[in-house]
């Protein structure tokens, strides 16, 4: 048996009416609580959009400790160019 997730302490949430009603039908159809059935919705939020949103986040606490590479830097190193080397073959 998989064990039960850690839950929060309740939150109340205001959602408009026919949001709820939808929850509801969805609730009784699946014999599910409406409580399952919302959290189930967040959780594809959150792999959608919102995992999106955290992402952009991560990136910028990322370049706000410093952990980044410049990108010119990035593309001379990956197209063999040194650092501060013109290409020859322009024109």
């Amino acid at each position: 048996m998989a064990d039960k997730p850690v839950l929060s302490d309740p939150i109340t949430l205001r959602v408009p009416q026919d949001i709820l009603d939808d929850i509801e039908k969805i609730a009784e159809t699946s014999e599910r609580s409406r409580s399952w059935v919302i959290v189930r919705a967040l959780k594809y939020y959150l792999m959608a959009e919102g995992n999106d949103i955290l992402q952009i986040r991560k990136g910028e606490e990322q370049i706000a400790n410093g952990e980044f590479v410049d990108a010119d830097e990035f593309f001379a190193e990956l197209l063999g160019e040194k650092s501060g080397a013109k290409n020859s073959d322009a024109a």
